[in-house]
């Protein structure tokens, strides 16, 4: 299986530098972890879009995209659970 390559979005960034150190560690195992799996178990294709999908990392979802032919994952979003889809 070929490794994707990740690309962070200047919201994301932004997002995680608001977050707990804690909070950032297990945010950064979550997004390193889709380089290898795009897909992992718990994952969900946002309804309305095609190639956007969701992960829950505790309270906080993590928004990205998929690029099959290209092998990138952009990084959209990340957030609380109750602010991220708005």
């Amino acid at each position: 299986m070929a490794k994707y390559s990740l690309e962070i979005s200047r919201t994301a960034e932004k997002q995680i530098k608001k977050l707990t150190r804690d909070e950032q560690i297990c945010v950064a195992k979550a997004i390193l972890s889709l380089a290898i799996d795009p897909f992992p178990r718990g994952s969900r294709r946002l309804s309305g879009y095609d190639d956007v999908f969701r992960i829950r990392v505790g309270i906080y979802r993590i928004l990205y995209s998929v690029a099959q032919k290209k092998l990138i994952i952009i990084i959209l979003k990340i957030g609380h659970r109750k602010e991220v889809y708005r």
